[in-house]
């Protein structure tokens, strides 16, 4: 495993102290800062770099499907948001309402947009005429604002960052099939750009995004056994095109209303990562959205031809499309070691005089702490084989984690011990309300999704026939 991290004992263990561990190895790793205004962040530039990459990989993925990007006011009159009633019920604690604006009060309050649907919906409106413009596919990426009262950053912050999609078709089965491919898109990123296996279904009604007519989730277990709610896709049918007038003229030139729905992950995703592959030393980073894929540190670096070997390599494993940083600083080798250990760097690569003679250079993995010798000759390709490897053995690893700790239930107590030690407990339900919420009472614990098979019988709560077997967590 190496020699001892020194910067270990300033973050807390991982294991006694989880929440703390979060916190500490995210202000640590400047990856954010608090913001002075309570319940905001700083997004600093480490942390902002895995963003940038996460927006990258989703923009092909969108492009694919006929996204185009687009941008709207971050301004929303009220009137707008109280036009679709559970819409407006649904987000007013969490809206920051703007009353003045240039030294004057303003006729109509306006709203910081929680989410777009009722702007876009506005804009819709005015743009849809014939079925010929439809479908209309467009996603924005933009911060938002909701008043939260308990904030951490990335996972909770009263400002955050996230890409939401906006679609209007002409039928109920169009709208519903984009809501299931858009969520599918989510799962096959959480796999393949960030190697978090996750769980995905429909949510309950109490859970459902606030106007919605059915809403799917993405569901990712954190280390100590918690949810963390890591992408949602909805159907809104009519309710927001009825609410907006989101018409057009069909082939038979009857004039009808769109169907709609819309998608959504945020900077969220960021402390999805850290807290699905961070270990006791600090951050382990997936290689595709990982801001350094590869560190280079030179060993004896004052002998001569190492740094000229070192910038050598940085360059062409830079012209190859990596993201590399050589760090020729005055520390010592052991420091840089442990320093890009914490930031979590998936590859580090180290060359001095006896690799340099043997044409070689040292590859230590950040997943599994393996060492192995690469020669100097088509470096590029051997790294970026072995950052593959990398990946697909940290969605392994999390795979198998979680997959041991989904449990069955059949009783309440059942439940609320499998949510004690850390698991995911499937159970089933009979769809009442009063059960679901029996099982937050009790337990502390929430429906994350619903289980695509109805495998078991009987309600966890009231021993009923089951309509839905559910997967209940606590959660972040």
């Amino acid at each position: 495993m190496g020699k001892e991290n020194q910067f270990v004992s300033q973050i807390a263990d991982i294991e006694s102290d989880f929440p703390q561990w979060y916190s500490d190895v995210v202000l640590k790793t400047k990856l954010v800062d608090y913001g002075p205004v309570k319940g905001t962040m700083v997004i600093r530039p480490y942390g902002y770099a895995i963003w940038e990459n996460i927006q990258r990989e989703f923009n092909a993925r969108f492009r694919e499907n006929e996204y185009e990007n687009a941008y709207f006011p971050l301004l929303i009159p009220m009137s707008f948001m109280t036009k679709e009633a559970e819409h407006v019920e649904g987000f007013a604690p969490e809206v920051a309402v703007v009353t003045h604006a240039g030294g004057e009060k303003l006729a109509e309050p306006l709203c910081i947009r929680p989410t777009s649907e009722t702007i876009i919906g506005k804009m819709y409106g005015n743009w849809i005429e014939s079925w010929r413009d439809l479908p209309l596919r467009m996603n924005q990426w933009a911060n938002v604002m909701r008043w939260e009262k308990t904030t951490r950053p990335f996972l909770r912050t009263s400002e955050f960052l996230w890409q939401e999609g906006h679609s209007v078709f002409a039928s109920a089965e169009e709208a519903e099939a984009e809501t299931q491919k858009m969520l599918a898109v989510y799962e096959e990123f959480s796999k393949n750009v960030l190697a978090m296996p996750v769980l995905t279904g429909k949510k309950t009604e109490k859970e459902k995004f606030a106007g919605a007519v059915a809403t799917y989730g993405m569901e990712a277990m954190m280390h100590d056994g918690k949810s963390l709610q890591s992408g949602t896709s909805h159907y809104l049918g009519q309710n927001f095109s009825k609410a907006f007038d989101i018409k057009f003229t069909d082939k038979d030139g009857v004039q009808k209303y769109g169907y709609t729905m819309s998608f959504g992950v945020s900077t969220r995703l960021i402390g999805a990562l850290i807290m699905t592959h961070g270990d006791s030393r600090g951050l382990v980073m997936p290689p595709v959205v990982a801001p350094v894929q590869a560190v280079i540190i030179p060993i004896a670096a004052k002998k001569e031809g190492v740094l000229d070997a070192c910038r050598a390599l940085k360059q062409s494993l830079t012209e190859s499309g990596l993201r590399v940083v050589l760090d020729d600083s005055e520390n010592s080798p052991g420091w840089k070691f442990n320093e890009w250990e914490m930031k979590g760097v998936p590859l580090r690569i180290e060359l001095g005089p006896r690799d340099l003679e043997a044409g070689k250079m040292l590859c230590a993995r950040r997943d599994n702490f393996e060492k192995s010798e690469i020669l100097l000759d088509g470096a590029a390709e051997s790294v970026k084989a072995l950052l593959k490897e990398i990946s697909e053995n940290m969605y392994r690893k999390a795979k198998e984690r979680m997959d041991s700790r989904i449990v069955n239930a059949e009783t309440l107590d059942g439940l609320l011990e499998g949510v004690n030690t850390g698991n995911f407990v499937r159970a089933g339900w009979c769809g009442c309300r009063a059960c679901e919420d029996k099982v937050k009472e009790f337990a502390q614990a929430t429906s994350r999704v619903m289980d695509k098979t109805n495998s078991v019988k009987k309600c966890v709560v009231c021993g009923k026939e089951s309509v839905h077997t559910v997967f209940f967590a606590r959660a972040y």
